[in-house]
């Protein structure tokens, strides 16, 4: 029996037929509309804005929530559709995880029933982009420091601050702000585009993520009708729920750019000829490849289980930190191992490996950084917290 080296035990043995049919449109869709676009749009900085009401004719936007036009799967399926969008690219799993997990969860969690009603079906089909506005240009590690605030005023909420490094904020129909209210609160906002007083600039010249829309939001006396708050939204709570959601997306999708860089590293070997014999033949790629092997399989195996834990609703925020971590880092190693082993041919657009790294470069930061959920780990196993000192 041959081994499948991107699945060494056989999990997809486990997947029911619906999965598997799941998963299979999601590589279809990656193929056909996603792959053939995303280099030129890498290197031209642009998002490939025709792919959005694709996905959501797809049922990939919201696929996790129920009803209000949405597919309803379960942890394992939404995991599977992100892995697959970002082994084609982390902008295009980012653009699908802010829609679903932050924007749209945040709407279904909080919201009313008016105000999921109005904009959960149009998000769904992609017809409606969201974009979620937590972190502050001094504020992203430590989210409760936000310095944004929302004043009461007769029925409307005026709203001073900005947000940045937001993912789809000058494309967006509808901005999710969390903002302080004058008691020290943290709400929910459904800020809307056009509104008067917001301004939604775009960031320019990143080196990671360059074909996903990173903005701004800047609210300068920004007028919100009250019925535009989030009712069920109080505290940092409810935006830190807003970030598992996504954080789990996010552990499955660098397990995709994993094993893209690994399928690409692992064929290149085996053709590439170095001192008359195949690059694979060597030693010390056996063991580079051998170790990757290793670590995707781990990585794997850990969001399966953590799949279950997730439907059986019995997830603890911690173990979605550590499966964050984890993976993203496994992912991040093996974009550059990988892109080590092409060689010369690595920094060229024509492979994978180096778009994935620098795109990891990224999701290694943000929803938490690195030391953050290793801090978070720590916090859990030692019950001592590390971050007020």
């Amino acid at each position: 029996m041959e081994l499948n080296p991107i699945d060494f035990y056989n999990l997809e043995n486990n997947l029911s037929g619906e999965h598997k049919m799941i998963q299979n449109s999601a590589i279809e869709f990656v193929q056909k509309r996603c792959q053939p676009l995303i280099e030129e749009c890498f290197e031209k900085a642009v998002f490939p804005r025709e792919l959005i009401q694709e996905m959501g004719a797809m049922g990939f936007l919201g696929c996790s929530l129920n009803g209000y036009g949405c597919a309803g799967l379960d942890a394992l399926s939404y995991g599977l559709i992100m892995k697959e969008l970002e082994r084609c690219d982390s902008a295009i799993r980012s653009f699908a995880s802010v829609q679903t997990s932050l924007a749209m969860y945040a709407i279904y969690q909080f919201g009313s029933e008016d105000q999921k009603n109005y904009y959960l079906p149009k998000m769904s089909k992609g017809a409606f982009v969201g974009c979620f506005g937590l972190t502050e240009p001094d504020f992203g590690s430590n989210p409760s420091g936000m310095k944004t605030s929302a004043k009461k005023q007769g029925n409307t909420y005026i709203l001073n601050g900005s947000k940045t490094w937001i993912t789809n904020a000058s494309i967006a129909d509808v901005a999710i702000v969390w903002a302080k209210t004058e008691d020290g609160k943290i709400r929910g906002f459904l800020v809307d585009k056009g509104t008067e007083g917001l301004e939604t600039p775009e960031i320019h010249h990143k080196l990671s993520l360059r074909a996903s829309i990173t903005g701004s939001l800047f609210f300068k006396d920004c007028v919100v009708p009250e019925d535009k708050l989030l009712p069920l939204s109080e505290g940092l709570k409810s935006p830190l729920m807003c970030l598992n959601q996504a954080r789990f997306g996010i552990a499955f999708g660098a397990l995709g750019a994993a094993e893209d860089c690994f399928m690409e590293a692992l064929n290149y070997s085996k053709e590439r000829i170095v001192f008359d014999k195949p690059l694979a033949s060597f030693q010390l790629v056996q063991r580079k490849l051998a170790i990757m092997t290793s670590e995707i399989t781990k990585g794997n195996l850990l969001m399966h289980q953590l799949a279950k834990l997730k439907d059986a609703k019995k997830i603890h925020p911690s173990q979605i930190s550590l499966a964050k971590q984890n993976n993203v880092q496994i992912a991040l190693d093996t974009a550059r191992t990988c892109r080590d082993i092409l060689g010369a041919n690595g920094i060229s657009g024509e492979y994978r490996s180096m778009r994935h790294m620098c795109n990891l470069e990224s999701v290694s930061t943000y929803e938490g950084t690195n030391d953050v959920h290793l801090l978070i780990i720590g916090n859990e196993v030692t019950g001592i917290s590390a971050f007020n000192h």
